[in-house]
């Protein structure tokens, strides 16, 4: 996980982490239990797209491995000479 991906996390987790607090608010305090579903479910799905829009695909992954491709910021044999 990158610096860019945490800086991702934490803006979406700015989002989410008010949404949780307030549907347990709903949930416990309040007694309106479908409310305070509705916004867990929002802070649980916000984060879990995030991180899946995040992560290479498992056929990315593959492709990468099978065409062996190379990182940018890896030195070659050519930048070595």
């Amino acid at each position: 996980m990158g610096i860019i991906d945490t800086i991702k996390l934490a803006g979406v987790l700015v989002f989410a982490i008010p949404a949780a607090l307030a549907g347990l608010e709903f949930l416990l305090v309040r007694g309106e239990p479908v409310t305070g579903a509705i916004l867990l479910g929002l802070s649980i799905a916000l984060v879990v797209v995030q991180r899946r829009l995040s992560l290479p695909s498992p056929r990315e992954v593959v492709a990468s491995r099978l065409t062996g491709s190379v990182d940018a910021n890896e030195p070659s044999d050519a930048d070595e000479r």
